[in-house]
């Protein structure tokens, strides 16, 4: 069976279209490919070639920050909650959770008969070391400003959770969907991460930062309809030739982050191409500590000093659309519909740069495929663009081994890719709260932080839309990132991998939970 009698039209602009319109609920498939495939069956050993994988990667999950150890974690790990194909919020181990009257208590209710890899039981202690491990003011988790409202965390009984919140938030259980809040067994109140031991569908069986992992079938797996692999297999392949050249050799079974300007060439390779439309963005951080970027005037220059749609057509193949310099896609709840559009506009960029006082301005800007597929044709083209408006960036290419710890975060202007998050408030704490440790822009607003407090605990919905307006515009109008691009989530697969009639578009690999949902014909 071929790529195109398998999977009609899944590249076509029309159904990319759709897809986009249907966002966080992911893509629904046609039904001539629903019709051809084949009922999920155990076996075979499953092979992902990421563009993604450090040599500083970790089994610590307050410290994962990409793909690759993201599906790492969903592969050995289960969740409290988990976000479904559709979009919605599901109960993993969670079975069920009440919230008080305000949504400042959550009670959970914890899954009977689940067992660790060690064949110990799944109890509330468990849960309660996994959470504390990202609390504190001593925390360096990733995870430590959306776990921060936590005041209060208690057993009642050994399968009932109690969490209590400074305030009320209303999608609190989201919170715990996060991929660095697995439940790993607690041993004197503390988790031990290194051993790799979890309660998820495959045991892990090897693990080298930056190069592989090896994980073998749980056979007693709670889930009798999920891991259907009796291997899986984690490949850091961070060019994008030899990724794509693993997947049609066969040395994979699938790769993320295709070269789009390949694709026609893969289909003719019998390759099958999946891509989802959701929260995913590129985006180009500014240091605001740092002089120039200090001055918002400056800021405001880059971002109209950048030609989006170019960006789009060119780097994303039309696979995506254009940002406005705030984070929250156009399929979140609370996305600006009404905020206007920032346009390529020369005219504007060197009006800021005068408001400046400056003449013509002169940054370097660090890019590597790590951080996106084109990171460094994007930066090429931003220099192209931004030099009509007296601008000159000078694009940095930076190795792609240990981009994300020596480059980002650490260079005053670099390039940067988001999987977005399911809630504004979850995508705002994550990346724009003072404080927070992936605050790229090392960015603080008191406006913004005071409207961050007040929608997290309000429970009226208009009100809520109000505030997450307000700050969709602050972040685009004074934040220290410019966010030209949406990217489709596109994969690319084997003609023998097969999925469920919905994938994820909460990020990439059906919601990085590929190996769990995927199997072969």
């Amino acid at each position: 069976m071929n790529a195109s009698t398998r999977n009609p039209g899944l590249t076509r602009r029309g159904l990319l279209k759709s897809a986009g319109a249907i966002g966080a609920a992911g893509l629904i498939l046609p039904a001539s490919y629903r019709k051809a495939m084949a009922e999920p069956k155990r076996g075979g050993t499953f092979r992902i070639g990421f563009g993604h994988g450090n040599t500083t990667d970790s089994l610590n999950p307050a410290l994962w920050d990409q793909a690759f150890v993201q599906v790492l974690g969903n592969t050995m790990h289960n969740y409290l909650t988990v976000i479904g194909a559709d979009g919605q919020l599901e109960p993993e181990l969670a079975e069920s959770w009440e919230a008080s009257s305000d949504a400042a208590t959550w009670t959970f209710k914890l899954r009977e008969g689940v067992t660790f890899h060690n064949g110990k039981d799944l109890v509330a202690a468990d849960v309660i070391a996994s959470l504390n491990h990202h609390r504190g003011e001593d925390s360096a988790s990733a995870a430590a400003p959306i776990v921060e409202a936590i005041t209060d965390i208690r057993a009642d009984g050994d399968k009932v959770v109690v969490i209590t919140l400074q305030a009320g938030d209303a999608d609190f259980p989201f919170i715990l969907s996060d991929y660095h809040l697995p439940i790993l067994p607690a041993e004197d109140g503390r988790i031990d991460y290194d051993n790799g031991i979890g309660c998820g569908g495959y045991i892990l069986e090897s693990f080298e930062p930056g190069v592989d992992a090896h994980f073998t079938r749980n056979p007693d797996y709670w889930k009798s309809d999920r891991a259907w692999f009796d291997r899986v297999e984690l490949y850091a392949i961070l060019d994008s030739a030899a990724r794509q050249n693993a997947l049609i050799t066969g040395e994979v079974d699938v790769i993320d982050r295709p070269d789009l300007n390949t694709i026609h060439m893969l289909e003719r390779a019998g390759v099958n191409i999946i891509s989802v439309s959701g929260t995913q963005h590129y985006t180009f951080a500014m240091d605001s500590r740092a002089d120039p970027f200090s001055n918002n005037h400056v800021r405001l220059a880059l971002k109209y000093g950048v030609n989006r749609q170019q960006m789009v057509d060119t780097i994303l193949s039309g696979f995506g659309v254009v940002g406005n310099d705030h984070p929250i896609g156009r399929s979140n709840r609370f996305h600006a519909d009404d905020l206007e559009q920032r346009e390529f506009d020369p005219d504007r960029a060197r009006h800021h740069l005068r408001e400046a006082g400056l003449d013509s301005l002169t940054v370097d800007l660090s890019a590597a495929d790590a951080a996106f597929a084109g990171a460094v044709d994007a930066a090429v083209l931003f220099s192209e663009s931004a030099a009509q408006a007296g601008i000159n960036i000078n694009p940095v290419r930076e190795p792609s081994d240990g981009y994300w710890s020596n480059v980002w975060m650490v260079k005053p202007f670099s390039a940067v890719y988001w999987g977005g998050r399911p809630t504004e408030d979850w995508m705002f704490s994550t990346a724009f709260a003072a404080g927070a440790p992936w605050n790229d822009g090392f960015w603080e607003h008191e406006r913004f932080e005071e409207l961050l407090r007040a929608a997290r605990s309000e429970l009226d919905e208009d009100l809520r839309a109000e505030m997450y307006f307000e700050m969709q515009q602050i972040v685009r109008d004074e934040g220290a990132i410019v966010i030209p691009m949406f990217s489709d989530y596109v994969m690319a697969t084997a003609d023998n991998v097969m999925t469920p009639d919905q994938i994820g578009a909460n990020t990439t690999l059906d919601g990085v939970r590929a190996t769990e949902r995927w199997w072969f014909a």
